[in-house]
């Protein structure tokens, strides 16, 4: 069995409105990447805890889908998927309560039904989605053959 760590830092400099902050990764993908509150919780310039996990999420089951459908004889030419976040702000404070996927996939000699089952057994057996599942109200699928 094969075991692999990686990381990713983060540090912030000031208080929560006003602060700001920056997130890098191990292999160097980003790199001092800015966040800041304007940018998680009003749309503004920077990065956010959400949309890296959805990058996250997007990369991982792109992936998946393309192996189990490969080791099933259908290799794909492409996969796309967008993983859309849902951060709720309530009187519990922030909390992410939804992904939705969004895939299509060019796979020559399957029928959409076909890469439907795929997709969908591929949400459910992604590392990510593995462990995000548990702690989401909901998470969604929208897969297309093109």
């Amino acid at each position: 069995m094969a075991e692999f760590h990686r990381s990713a830092a983060s540090t912030w400099s000031g208080d929560l409105k006003s602060g700001s902050g920056v997130v890098s990764t191990q292999s160097g993908a980003l790199t001092d990447t800015k966040i800041t509150y304007v940018s998680r919780f009003e749309n503004g310039g920077g990065s956010n805890p959400e949309e890296l996990l959805g990058a996250a999420h997007a990369a991982c089951y792109s992936m998946f889908l393309s192996a189990i459908l490969s080791s099933a004889g259908h290799v794909p030419t492409s996969i796309a998927t967008e993983a859309r976040v849902t951060l709720l702000s309530g009187e519990g404070g922030p909390k992410i309560t939804k992904i939705h996927l969004v895939t299509e996939g060019a796979v020559p000699g399957i029928d959409g039904a076909t890469f439907e089952e795929f997709a969908t057994n591929a949400k459910n057996g992604c590392p990510v989605s593995k462990l995000l599942a548990p702690g989401l109200e909901e998470m969604t699928l929208e897969a297309r053959l093109v």
